[in-house]
Formats: C-alpha cells, structure tokens, sequence
C-alpha cells in the first residue's frame, strides 16, 4: 500500500507516518508532502476551504497513492481526476473542509475525519479565554507591561466578576461545548445552552439548562460560541441578536469567525453595551491593518490557537491512522464524510 503522508507544522509527517506504522504493524510505502500551515495562514483553494498548498503539489505527490492522511492538503476535483488509485483521504481535522466531497464521491474515494480532536484543547483554551476576560488578565498585563499601572481596575465600577454564580450562555453543545460546560458548572456558574442539535437529557445530567437562543442571549452575562459553522449558522450572533446581550456582558467566540457578525462589535464595546470580546477566530485571517477592533477597549485577541496543543496533534495522527488500519483490514470506517461513496 502506497501512503501520501500530506503534513503541515502542526501535524507532521513523523507523527503521520508513526501513526500508520504503529496502526498498520507494517511498513506501507510513503510518499511525502509538506505544507506551509500554520506558518502560511491556510484559504480557499480550487474550490475547498481552509486548505494550504497547491493542486499541483499534491497531484504531483500522489503519484499512485492508495491512500492520503492530511490536516491541509486541497483534495479537489481536479486532484481526484488525477489520482485514479486513490481510495482513501484520511483528514485529521473535526471537518475535510479541504476536500470537495462531491467529487471524492464521484471517484469512489472515501473520506473520513476526526470529531473531537481538539475538543479538549478548544475546550481548555475557551475556559482561558473566558476567565482573562472576566478579569481583564490580558488587558492589563499588557498595559502594566507598557507602563501603565491600571489601579483603577480595583474600583468597584471597574471591578471583573467570578465564575461562581454567574451565568454563562453556550452556543453549541458539541465535544467543545460539553466539555466547557462542565468546567464551568464545577466552578458554580449557571450555564445555558442553545443548540436545537443536543439531547436535553444529556445537558440536564451534565448540570446546564437548555434555552432558546434568544432567552440565552438576554439572561448570560457571558455568552462562549461553540456552535459549527454552517449555512444555517454563519453570521448566527448578528447585530439584532447581540443588542439582546445585557449591558455589559463578556462575547467569546473561539469557535469560527463566521458564526459572528463583527461590524457592530467596535461600538459596542466604545459604548460599553458589551463589556469585553475574546476572539480567537476571525471574519477575516489574519485581520486587516486597518481592522477597526484594533482600536476598541477590553479587546483579546489570539491567532486561532485554540486547538494547538501537542495533544490534538498526536491525537489526530492517530485518528487518521486508525481509519487507514480500517481500510488496510476491510472494515468500515468509523467517520466517513461521504457515506453516498460505501454503496
């Protein structure tokens, strides 16, 4: 069996190809691809989203590949027209945004993914996100670090809140959602969930209380996005939903930049209607010079590190590796993308 190991700087072709190894109990032949994410922000490419490198690259590497494990590489139409051995595209990745579904089912190529990868990395990174901005952690440090000591945070007025009985709102209730609600309800918040997708026993055993989105959204003093983005959900929080925040309240999105509309975001904040943002994902990525959050108070920002930690890598790799242990013996897979393709 011929394996296009199809790496990034995250997840690369060492782990790949000792994941396969240590799957296959064999030693396949592995052809190599290395690409540039997240060195190089990742795009559209050929017609797939968030995909780093180039068509050519990978029809170049696949050169009779049986099988490809990827975080980023573009499987699009053009590749599958190329590649006619290709049977497998193994994506380490909660979605194969990379690949054109489509045309791997027309090729009669299976796709499968890896649900939860990150969860507990995301999950962790959301709870950071949460508490720096609850408490101006963030903010303040980098003022103090320019030489501003912001005594005045210890006002009253100025003062952040705990954790403990407040209520925070999630939108999303999936591997991240659940996990960050946990956390949170250890630490003695009030949680709600909107997510028309949950199982209502499982967020009532977990300790939340599931709500519509708008109730969510008047009665959570912080509201974290955890939803995917979709076309029901792109631009879900938009400016008519975001004035039903109370004056105030702490927005979290380490989910997806397109869950959230971000152009009424810089007067809510001047105006103190919203009383602090964390972001970790973006409309736009990176951001523009020009981007009008730059200059709006109680801003955190990150460059879309919620998933990144050695954990998620590793655990992706094997992930993949076990999908491809799957096909190897026969069996079916256990995350397929284009379940159309196995009939």
């Amino acid at each position: 069996m011929r394996v296009l190991c199809a790496g990034d700087e995250f997840v690369g072709n060492d782990l790949l190809a000792d994941a396969v190894r240590a799957e296959l109990g064999a030693e396949p032949e592995f052809t190599e691809l290395s690409l540039p994410w997240p060195v190089e922000p990742f795009g559209p490419v050929g017609g797939v989203h968030e995909a780093s490198g180039t068509e050519e690259q990978v029809i170049e590497a696949l050169a009779g590949a049986e099988v490809a494990v990827t975080q980023m590489a573009p499987f699009t139409k053009k590749v599958f027209a190329a590649a006619p051995e290709l049977k497998l595209v193994s994506v380490c990745r909660g979605g194969p945004v990379n690949v054109d579904l489509a045309a791997a089912t027309e090729a009669g190529v299976a796709v499968t993914y890896a649900p939860g990868r990150n969860a507990t990395a995301a999950a962790e990174f959301a709870i950071g996100m949460i508490l720096a901005a609850m408490r101006r952690i963030s903010t303040s440090s980098a003022e103090l670090l320019g030489g501003t000591w912001r005594g005045d945070y210890y006002a009253y007025p100025n003062a952040g809140l705990e954790l403990e009985g407040t209520t925070v709102g999630l939108v999303g209730y999936g591997a991240i959602g659940s996990r960050v609600a946990k956390v949170l309800v250890a630490f003695g918040s009030k949680v709600l969930v909107a997510d028309p997708y949950a199982k209502p026993d499982q967020i009532a055993a977990d300790g939340a209380e599931l709500v519509e989105l708008e109730d969510l959204l008047r009665r959570s003093a912080v509201v974290s996005l955890h939803a995917r983005l979709t076309d029901e959900t792109r631009h879900l929080i938009n400016a008519e939903r975001l004035a039903l925040l109370p004056h105030g309240a702490v927005l979290v999105n380490s989910a997806r930049g397109g869950l959230l509309d971000y152009a009424p975001l810089p007067d809510l904040l001047k105006s103190g209607r919203l009383g602090a943002l964390a972001l970790d994902v973006y409309d736009v990525e990176p951001p523009p010079a020009d981007w009008a959050l730059r200059d709006a108070p109680n801003v955190i920002a990150t460059p879309h590190l919620a998933g990144a930690s050695r954990q998620t890598a590793e655990r992706a790799a094997r992930i993949v590796a076990a999908e491809v242990g799957r096909y190897a013996r026969g069996e079916k897979p256990a995350n397929i993308a284009n379940p159309d393709v196995l009939r």
